[in-house]
């Protein structure tokens, strides 16, 4: 599943998991949603060439502040986010 499919079904995913994405990140990354480990280590979340991305919980509270955002322009925003600022 790709980033951008992902970030669509957004609202299903369970709020505690984390996004693992393959870099460059982009809408077209390959995308899987993982449970975090118990002692939060994030290196063994690392799987398939996926990395960790980001915290379902954290995308929506980004998605609920950009309401406005087409699916994709979300995408985009939240992989900038994910760069620039998590």
């Amino acid at each position: 599943m790709t980033l951008e499919e992902l970030l669509r079904q957004l609202e299903t995913l369970d709020h505690e998991a984390t996004i693992l994405a393959t870099t460059p990140w982009t809408r077209s990354s390959f995308a899987q949603v993982v449970t975090e480990p118990e002692d939060g280590s994030v290196a063994s979340m690392e799987r398939d060439g996926m990395s960790y991305f980001l915290e379902v919980a954290i995308a929506r509270e980004l998605r609920d502040a950009l309401p406005h955002l087409s699916v994709g322009e979300f995408c985009d925003r939240v992989v900038s986010y994910a760069v620039n600022d998590a």
